[in-house]
C-alpha cells in the first residue's frame, strides 16, 4: 500500500523558540507534514536538550524537525533569519513580548518582507495588557489562570498537575490558530496575520463553568480532591489489593447498572438515590457504599465486573502500566525512534488520527546544528565556504 501523504506537506515553518510551549506548537505541525526549521543558539542549544533525564524529553518534543544553529544576538544572524522567513508560511516564537521587535522581527517588520506570513506568538500574558512584559512560564499561568487553585485537597495547599499542562494547551491553541490563519490566507484570500497566544488564557479557557457560576451565583470553585461536587458516584475507589480504580456511574441509568452489579438493584429505584440531584446530595454516603463493595475485589476482578455491566471505569495507570496496555499499543500511541546515544526510544504517538492524511513520526529530536548544511545550502543557497566562515565567526 502506498504511503499516504500528510496534510501539511508543503507548509514551511520557522521556529525560534525554547523550552516547551513554542516548540510543542511547531511539533504538532511537524507531525502532520510541515517542514519545521528550529533555530537554536550555537554551542548550547535549547535548554530542553538537558531536561528530562539525559535529554530524553528532547527526542520526543522536537521530533520531525530540522535543527539549525543561529546566533540571534548577532545582526548577521537576524539578517539570515529574516531571509528564511521570506520563504516560510509560519513563524513560531515564544519569547517575552518585545524581544522579536528588538531583532527587527516583529509582525509589522515581517509582513513587509513576507505579506503572507503567519506569526504565532506564545507568551505568558499575551502581546498586550498591563502584564505583557512579565516573564511567564506554564506553572505561573496555571496559578493565575485558576487551575492551580482548584487542584488538590481542600485541607492542603494547591498542587501541581504533574505535567506541563499550561504550556501544552497553549501550544495546541497556537497550532490551531496557525491553521485557521493559513486557511484564511489560502482559501479565503486573506493576508498573513499575528496569532497571539497567552499561556494564562489557554489555562483559563479550561475552567469549565467557574466564571458564570461566580458571576450569577457567587460560587467560588474550591479544591475537592478526586470528586466533582454533587456528581455521584464518580470517584476513585479502593480494591482488595489497596490500589484504586475510577468509576463514573453518575447518570441515572448508569447508577442502576452499578447497583445491579453490586448485587443491590433496589438502590437504583430508591428515591434517595434514583436521580442525579438526590445522589449529589448524598455523595459521601454513596462513595462509602461503593468503596465497601469495591474492596471485596482485586483490580482485575473489579474491572471485569464493571466492563460486563457496561459502566464507565478505568484503572489508574502509571507509565509502566501504559507501555504494556494492548489498546495503547494497537492504536500506535507507543512509538519508537532510533537515537545514536539511547538506541530505540519509546515516545508518544500521534494525536489526532486522520483517516486519509495521517500524521507520522519520521525521526526524533536531532543533534544540535544537525541540519545546518541542509538548510543553509538549500534554503539560503550558501556555499560550503560561506557556511564554514559563519561557523568560525560564531554566527551559526
Amino acid at each position: 500500500m502506498a504511503k499516504k501523504h500528510k496534510p501539511l506537506e508543503g507548509v514551511k515553518v520557522l521556529e525560534i523558540g525554547t523550552t516547551i510551549a513554542g516548540p510543542t506548537c511547531s511539533q504538532i505541525l511537524a507531525n502532520f507534514g510541515a517542514e519545521v526549521i528550529k533555530v537554536e543558539p550555537p554551542g548550547k542549544g535549547d535548554p530542553m536538550r538537558s531536561w528530562g533525564n539525559g535529554g530524553l524529553w528532547w527526542i520526543s518534543l522536537n521530533r520531525n524537525k530540522k535543527c539549525i544553529t543561529l546566533n540571534m544576538k548577532d545582526p548577521k544572524g537576524q539578517e539570515m533569519a529574516k531571509k528564511i522567513i521570506e520563504k516560510v508560511d509560519i513563524f513560531v516564537e515564544n519569547f517575552r513580548p518585545g524581544k522579536a521587535e528588538q531583532w527587527g522581527m516583529g509582525f509589522e517588520d515581517l509582513k513587509k518582507i513576507n505579506p503572507g506570513i503567519v506569526m504565532v506568538r506564545v507568551s505568558g500574558y499575551g502581546q498586550t495588557g498591563p502584564y505583557r512584559e512579565r516573564p511567564g512560564y506554564g506553572g505561573g499561568a496555571e496559578a493565575i489562570g485558576g487551575i492551580r487553585y482548584i487542584t488538590g485537597y481542600p485541607d492542603r495547599p494547591p498542587v501541581r498537575l504533574g505535567v506541563a499542562l499550561g504550556d501544552s494547551v497553549a501550544a495546541m491553541y497556537g497550532a490551531l490558530g496557525a491553521m485557521m490563519a493559513i486557511y484564511n490566507r489560502d482559501v479565503k484570500g486573506g493576508e498573513g496575520q499575528e496569532v497571539d497566544v497567552a499561556l494564562y488564557e489557554a489555562v483559563f479557557s479550561l475552567m469549565d463553568a467557574s466564571l458564570p457560576e461566580y458571576d450569577k451565583l457567587g460560587i467560588i470553585k474550591e479544591r475537592t480532591g478526586p470528586v466533582m461536587p454533587k456528581v455521584a458516584p464518580s470517584n476513585i475507589y479502593p480494591t482488595k489489593e489497596g490500589d484504586y480504580v475510577y468509576i463514573g456511574a453518575n447518570q441515572d441509568n448508569l447508577f442502576q447498572r452499578l447497583a445491579k452489579a453490586m448485587g443491590r438493584p433496589e438502590l437504583g429505584e430508591d428515591p434517595r438515590y434514583a436521580t442525579h440531584i438526590e445522589r449529589g446530595e448524598r455523595q459521601e454516603e454513596l462513595d462509602d457504599m461503593v468503596s465497601e463493595w469495591t474492596r471485596q475485589f482485586s483490580k482485575d476482578e473489579l474491572l471485569d465486573i464493571l466492563e460486563k455491566a457496561d459502566i464507565p471505569m478505568s484503572p489508574i495507570y502509571s507509565i509502566a502500566d501504559i507501555v504494556k496496555d494492548r489498546h495503547f499499543i494497537e492504536r500506535e500511541m507507543i512509538r519508537e525512534v532510533d537515537h545514536h546515544k539511547w538506541g530505540k526510544v519509546k515516545i508518544p504517538g500521534i494525536v489526532p488520527k486522520l483517516s486519509e492524511t495521517p500524521g507520522d513520526i519520521e525521526w526524533g529530536g536531532p543533534d544540535l546544528g544537525e541540519h545546518n548544511e541542509d538548510v543553509y545550502k538549500n534554503v539560503l543557497n550558501m556555499s560550503s565556504d560561506e557556511i564554514k566562515e559563519l561557523q568560525e565567526k560564531g554566527v551559526i
